[in-house]
């Protein structure tokens, strides 16, 4: 059954625009720090993660900071991270004389397919340790996706077609090995010769082994968008095709509240009470990566769909006394989970931003607003201009790594960049980029 609206409780979206009434201080505030933050970028936050990787051609970033005090694996998902971002930003024109982040992105690309490609069998491991040798050699899907999406930005970047043409047989090898040519979508956990983990074998990471996830068909759709958009393959444009369906229809419906985390093989709901809620982060973060994944196709921008979400979060998942997105909730009820991890604030700037292009709504710019007051008085470190990993719903203190393995510049730099974009002077309203040939749907 849905939940009822609680009485008494003030819709968010309406909170917003009372506060920000004509919203235009509110756009000139963001452009202000839209400003700030390509200097920090440039001065402090992109040499920062630079220095992260003093030797990646031999031995990989190593991204514990403060240290763990064990010996750090390399991890697939980190590694193509890294190389994704500084093959954007130097694409984007940061590199300078001291930081050449294009250089960093072909090393990263070398490394990673010394290292943890499988010449055998094929895909790429999951972690190797400091000597390059396998320490995890399962195949995750989740970590595969990562992989084609760095190999196409670091082709897009230096001008090499190789790791074009290495990603498109990456693709061509999951899809022989881990489609499910039953009920479709794609299988998510195999042994290092691509035979399926069991039901919840505790070596599927991450998520649940036997499980169709939420999260690894969201960024499986990501890596093919980027793919299909280079290569226009047909293969890959059907995978896209499928993976957006699946997400827009099954995990991130129009009605949020029915997102889901898990599925069965063959589509059937998941019972089990641990299983149960929602991420506001993945949900606003698929409201903006289907769009991109539309634009790539070259369907309508299903711009409804994305607000959707962000209503749904701005209403049940959103501090409105203090700012900022909660981590998780379940159905439309108030969140259940109201830490503040920092993954989940990048995602909500990142689908502000792209709503704020098509619709210039004060309620996006009131919100960016708010999302960055918060965010830089109680998540950002002073020294670097990066954020921590999350603090509680007041801001308190919960987990102050700057960095680690499951931490790398992804989601906050891609963020940072879509929002620069955004209020940049003179950039496309929705009505421009219809004029464009970018169809937008309400």
């Amino acid at each position: 059954m849905r939940s009822p609206a609680i009485a008494g409780v003030a819709w968010i979206l309406g909170a917003l625009s009372v506060a920000r009434a004509a919203g235009g201080d509110d756009v000139a505030w963001l452009r202000g720090r839209a400003a700030r933050l390509d200097r920090d970028l440039r001065e402090r936050m992109l040499p920062y993660w630079y220095s992260r990787g003093r030797d990646v051609a031999r031995e990989g970033w190593v991204l514990d900071d403060p240290p763990a005090g064990l010996p750090p694996t390399r991890a697939l998902v980190t590694q193509s991270r890294m190389i994704w971002t500084f093959a954007r930003v130097h694409r984007l024109g940061y590199s300078d004389a001291n930081h050449d982040y294009g250089k960093a992105a072909a090393e990263g690309y070398q490394y990673l397919m010394a290292r943890f490609w499988d010449s055998e069998h094929g895909g790429a491991f999951w972690a190797v340790g400091a000597d390059g040798r396998p320490v995890n050699p399962r195949k995750m899907m989740y970590g595969q996706s990562f992989g084609i999406y760095a190999l196409v930005e670091v082709a897009r970047a230096t001008g090499d077609r190789e790791p074009l043409g290495q990603a498109l047989r990456w693709f061509r090898r999951l899809r022989e090995r881990a489609y499910d040519r039953v009920h479709g979508g794609w299988i998510e956990h195999f042994e290092r010769d691509w035979t399926p983990l069991p039901l919840r074998d505790p070596a599927g990471i991450p998520e649940v082994a036997g499980l169709k996830s939420a999260n690894a068909h969201l960024h499986l759709m990501e890596a093919f968008t980027e793919l299909y958009a280079e290569t226009r393959d047909p293969d890959v444009r059907a995978a896209l095709e499928e993976s957006l369906r699946i997400n827009r229809e099954i995990f991130y419906p129009a009605e949020p509240g029915r997102s889901c985390f898990h599925r069965h093989p063959d589509w059937s709901p998941v019972t089990d009470p641990r299983h149960a809620g929602l991420s506001y982060g993945h949900n606003v973060e698929f409201g903006w990566l289907m769009l991109e994944a539309e634009h790539a196709l070259g369907w309508p921008r299903s711009v409804g769909h994305l607000r959707a979400h962000l209503d749904h979060a701005l209403r049940w998942g959103w501090d409105a006394e203090r700012g900022g997105l909660y981590h998780r909730g379940e159905d439309d009820r108030p969140a259940s989970d109201r830490k503040k991890v920092w993954w989940v604030q990048a995602e909500m700037l990142a689908a502000l931003s792209e709503a704020w292009r098509h619709n210039r709504d004060s309620r996006w710019a009131a919100a960016m607003r708010q999302l960055w007051e918060f965010v830089d008085r109680w998540m950002t470190d002073p020294e670097t201009g990066v954020w921590w990993e999350s603090v509680e719903e007041d801001g308190r203190s919960a987990r102050t790594a700057r960095a680690h393995s499951w931490k790398a510049n992804y989601h906050d730099v891609r963020a940072f960049l879509k929002f620069i974009e955004a209020m940049r002077e003179g950039a496309p309203s929705s009505a421009e980029l219809s004029a464009c040939g970018e169809r937008v749907t309400r």
